[in-house]
């Protein structure tokens, strides 16, 4: 699916000094945008009680936007001594998780930077590519295997350091709230 997240990537130009303090929003602010169901696929092991109660924080936020369903891969400790089988067999579980039509954004620390302006963007040109749902891919400890790096529509990083599978999912769930927030023009975004 060609959409126009991906030119705008290369197009958006950094922040200047004079953007500062001014609300900047996606060109989508303010447009009827469909509201693609979005499902977070996260490679990890059981989750912390805090992180289970930011999640569950973020998803009654969403509720208003979009539906959400957010599906745990477990890692493979058995294969923990060989890399090359832990990733495959992650790999096999995302895998089966992701539909035909599912517009796939990969989290990667060798990603595209994106600021929440552009995930709003993303978010935007995802409803309009006619995918039934957005599926997030935060890996392992050892990331993504090769097949769903090229399932992925874009590959994106939430930063430039390597986060723990739960930090990411907590960042990408406040993001995915704060986008939604830039696309209906509401003040959370400042």
């Amino acid at each position: 699916m060609a959409i126009s997240f991906m030119a705008t990537c290369h197009l958006k130009q950094p922040h200047t000094p004079e953007d500062k303090g001014r609300t900047v929003l996606s060109r989508y602010t303010g447009q009827a945008v469909r509201a693609v169901p979005i499902r977070v696929i996260t490679v990890g092991k059981k989750r912390a009680e805090g992180v289970r109660l930011l999640v569950d924080e973020y998803k009654t936020k969403l509720k208003p936007y979009c539906s959400f369903e957010d599906s745990l891969v477990r890692s493979n400790p058995r294969n923990a001594q060989d890399v090359r089988a832990q990733v495959e067999d992650e790999e096999v579980g995302i895998m089966k998780l992701i539909g035909p039509d599912d517009w796939v954004v990969v989290l990667d620390e060798r990603g595209r930077d994106v600021d929440s302006e552009q995930m709003a963007e993303l978010l935007g040109d995802a409803g309009n590519s006619g995918a039934s749902r957005i599926s997030f891919c935060i890996g392992g400890a050892y990331g993504h295997g090769r097949e769903v790096r090229k399932r992925a529509n874009v590959t994106i990083r939430l930063s430039s350091m390597v986060l723990n599978h739960q930090i990411a999912l907590v960042v990408l769930m406040e993001q995915l709230y704060r986008a939604w927030t830039i696309l209906k023009g509401q003040n959370y975004h400042h």
